[in-house]
């Protein structure tokens, strides 16, 4: 485009525009729309009895499993889960990111100005000043005002940035409910997981004493000699295989711990005093589940929400940079005093009427020699808007696929411990016959080490299978997005937190707005555990 055109067309948009800033507000760029996402109608395995459409609260889904342990570590993690933390200053940064952008409708420049200098002149100068010679060759001057410099938003750049810093905010607390839903379902798999290998390890156990006495029974007919001392090796052979596998359940059982200690937020230390009871009993998942439909989780789940977010927020991020395409106009503005001790003068007149002065006028700037550049970034701009919607639509799919292979553990797993659950009798059984028939001398000891082996393999994974099915439960509560809102009439900050950056910094009512504290979260930690109520004010 030749360079005239080029410049009439800016100059038409720009007057145009003017035109409309003057009528109502004028916003270039693009204004937001939620980009449609690929969502299914149903689940895939919704005629399943143990599942259920309707709508359910999903705040406390761990209750389902009633178990005051798990009740507990949640309240725990929540409280002092420091990822979580890390996520709740992060709120504040945007809170405070807003507040930044809202300044920019008001004047851009607010200065006071004060200035008191002594002037030296030359004796050249004395000799042909312009003041004669009865003026002073050296004088006093000062100056006391204000200033002030405002860009009125006629495209609306401000605006958009407000826009942006806005749904950016909002981006953040929806990525903190995300955090905390994964908090949640993290605790609850590693507590599944830890009761899973406790419960391993008591069958090892079990089973060690049964191939003790097993081993006792053919040490006993070889003294006897009614069998040959290899019945004795094949004992202690199956015996220390069955007891080489409880050491190695408890390393996964420490990991276990230990990373269940990082999600509660403290150093290694024992944990006795939070899961003693119950130990190896495997929480026990209901025979139902309310899972909704597909079109849910586009409110529910955080994760969406913070996607769509931050797609919004970069829609507005064009219209901040198409309007350097604009001219900015500006008005500025100084008042103040100034005197100097030239023709008798004194330098407290600065503070008379005879002093004062006052200039007021508009300005104008046109980047228009950077409009390739400018295009360019706008360009750029859309460009991540483009790849934030598509980001979003890929959100959308994975979590309807993080619903579905929760489903799926948790249907197949219950199937697989009904079948388990037989397999585990019929090797009870087949171990006590074995052994009945072994002192007859109607059968080798070959038919029991081979009933020993198949029992243990039959109860662990019989345990494992019980593991699955609740693990498979928290994926579905996890992958359905609920939990989040417990964090309702609660802090982002712990009090010590707010204490340490009220300490440093004049936070005003960021922290606590209203004021009181938030009401007491049953089964949660109260008010003098989680800290202050932080709402976003109205604006």
């Amino acid at each position: 485009m030749p360079a005239a055109s080029l410049a009439l067309d800016l100059i038409g948009r720009a007057a145009a525009c003017a035109m409309l800033a003057i009528v109502g507000a004028c916003a270039v760029g693009p204004d937001f729309v939620t980009p449609s996402a690929p969502v299914a109608p149903s689940w895939l395995e919704w005629r399943n009895k143990s599942l259920k459409t309707g709508d359910y609260e999903y705040r406390d889904w761990w209750r389902v499993f009633r178990d005051p342990v798990l009740d507990r570590l949640i309240a725990l993690a929540y409280a002092q889960n420091l990822t979580l933390l890390s996520a709740g200053t992060k709120v504040l940064q945007a809170r405070a990111l807003l507040g930044i952008a809202i300044g920019e409708f008001y004047p851009q420049l607010q200065q006071g100005m004060g200035l008191v200098t002594y002037n030296l002149r030359s004796r050249a100068n004395q000799s042909t000043g312009v003041f004669g010679s009865q003026v002073s060759a050296n004088f006093w001057q000062d100056l006391v005002g204000v200033r002030a410099a405002w860009e009125l938003d006629f495209w609306g750049k401000f605006r958009r940035g407000v826009e942006a810093a806005d749904s950016t905010y909002l981006a953040s607390i929806a990525t903190y409910d995300d955090v905390l839903v994964t908090l949640l379902g993290d605790v609850a798999t590693a507590y599944v997981g830890i009761r899973t290998l406790e419960k391993q390890i008591a069958i090892a156990r079990r089973n060690v004493v049964e191939q003790r006495q097993a081993l006792a029974l053919a040490r006993e007919r070889f003294k006897g000699g009614a069998t040959s001392e290899l019945d004795v090796y094949q004992a202690e052979n199956v015996l220390g295989a069955t007891q080489a596998t409880i050491p190695q359940l408890k390393i996964q059982l420490d990991q276990g711990l230990n990373a269940l200690r990082v999600l509660l937020g403290i150093a290694p230390e024992p944990l006795g005093f939070l899961l003693a009871r119950s130990t190896g009993i495997i929480p026990a998942a209901p025979r139902t589940v309310a899972v909704g439909i597909p079109a849910d989780l586009l409110r529910r789940r955080p994760d969406v929400r913070a996607a769509e977010l931050r797609a919004a927020a970069q829609s507005a991020q064009i219209g901040v940079v198409a309007a350097e395409l604009y001219p900015a106009i500006t008005l500025t503005g100084t008042f103040g005093g100034s005197a100097s001790t030239l023709l008798g003068g004194n330098l407290a007149q600065a503070f008379h009427p005879i002093g004062r002065f006052f200039t007021l006028g508009p300005s104008l700037q046109w980047n228009i020699l950077n409009y390739g550049q400018i295009t360019n970034n706008v360009r750029l701009q859309d460009a991540t808007l483009q790849q934030d919607l598509v980001d979003y639509q890929n959100t959308v799919l994975t979590a309807q696929q993080q619903v579905e292979n929760g489903i799926s553990t948790f249907l197949n797993s219950r199937s697989q411990a009904y079948f388990l659950g037989k397999s585990t009798q019929a090797a009870k059984g087949a171990l006590r016959v074995a052994l009945l028939q072994y002192q007859d001398g109607t059968r080798d000891f070959t038919t029991v080490l081979t009933a020993e082996q198949n029992l243990l393999t039959a109860e662990s994974s019989l345990a494992m299978a019980t593991g699955n099915i609740s693990t498979g439960l928290v994926s579905v509560f996890r992958a359905l997005g609920g939990g989040w809102q417990i964090r309702d009439g609660n802090g982002f900050v712990d009090v010590a937190t707010a204490a340490q950056m009220r300490n440093r910094t004049d936070w005003g009512g960021l922290l606590s707005p209203s004021g009181e504290p938030p009401p007491p979260v049953p089964g949660l930690p109260g008010p003098e555990d989680r800290g202050p109520t932080v709402r976003p004010p109205e604006w």
